[in-house]
C-alpha cells in the first residue's frame, strides 16, 4: 500500500484524466434508473461486457419492475444463464421488483438506504446508481477502483470502505462527480492487475506503485 497522495499531486493527476476525457460514463448499458439498478446488481462477480449481452435480450421485454414480475423467475432466469450466479441474481431481481412495486411505487428510491434496503443491492451498487442516474458524487469502490487507489497513493486502504473514504477526503471536490468513472476506467484499461501498462499511462510520473511495468 503507497503512502497517500498530497492535495497538489491529485489535483494535477485528475486535471489530466478530466483533459483526456472530460465526461467519463460507465459501460453498462441502461435506458432509466430500473434498468440500471438491475445491471449493475448482476454485474457482481461479472464482466460489464457480459452483464450487456444479456440484457440486450432482458431489458427490451422488463424495464420496469412490473414488466419483470410478469416476465416471472424462470424468464429472468433464462435470459440471465450467462452471467456467473445467475440462478441467485435472478430470484433477487424479482425479489427486488416486487419489493420495489410494493414499497415504492414501481419506482426506483434516490436514497442510500433505501437502495441498500432492496435485495441484491450494495452499497457499491447503491453509490453506482445515486451517481449515473442522480449525479450525487459518490463513489462506488471496485476492484479496479481499490487497486488503484492503493498503487499510487491517490486513495490507500485496507478495505473498500476505507478507500472510499480516502476519496472522499483527499480528490478534490470539483473532480468528485467523476472520480470513480475515471479510476474504473483507467484501472480496466491502464492500471490492470497483472501487467499495467505503465509506460502509456497519464500519471505515471505522479504514481508511487513502485513495481512498475514498461515493457
Amino acid at each position: 500500500m503507497a503512502k497517500q497522495l498530497d492535495y497538489q499531486t491529485i489535483r494535477e493527476m485528475f486535471t489530466r484524466f478530466e483533459a483526456a476525457e472530460a465526461e467519463p460514463k460507465g459501460e453498462l448499458e441502461h435506458t432509466n434508473a430500473y434498468t440500471l439498478v438491475v445491471a449493475v446488481a448482476l454485474s457482481a462477480q461479472a464482466t460489464d461486457a457480459g452483464v450487456n449481452k444479456a440484457t440486450r435480450h432482458l431489458f427490451p421485454i422488463a424495464d420496469t419492475p412490473q414488466k419483470m414480475l410478469e416476465l416471472g423467475l424462470d424468464g429472468v432466469t433464462e435470459k440471465i444463464k450467462t452471467i456467473g450466479l445467475y440462478r441467485n441474481k435472478a430470484k433477487n431481481v424479482i425479489k427486488m421488483s416486487q419489493m420495489l412495486v410494493d414499497d415504492y411505487g414501481g419506482e426506483v428510491p434516490n436514497s442510500r438506504a433505501a437502495l441498500e434496503s432492496l435485495p441484491g443491492v450494495g452499497r457499491k451498487t447503491a453509490n453506482v446508481v445515486l451517481n449515473m442516474w442522480w449525479g450525487q458524487p459518490t463513489q462506488a469502490v471496485d476492484t479496479h477502483i481499490f487497486r488503484f487507489g492503493n498503487r499510487s497513493g491517490v486513495a490507500p486502504g485496507k478495505d473498500v470502505v476505507a478507500v472510499e473514504r480516502a476519496i472522499e477526503d483527499h480528490i478534490p471536490a470539483d473532480f468528485q462527480l467523476h472520480a470513480h468513472h475515471w479510476m474504473i476506467l483507467h484501472g480496466r484499461y491502464v492500471c490492470k492487475a497483472r501487467k499495467p501498462l505503465c509506460g502509456t499511462c497519464l500519471v505515471r510520473d505522479l504514481c508511487q506503485f513502485e513495481d512498475k511495468n514498461y515493457d
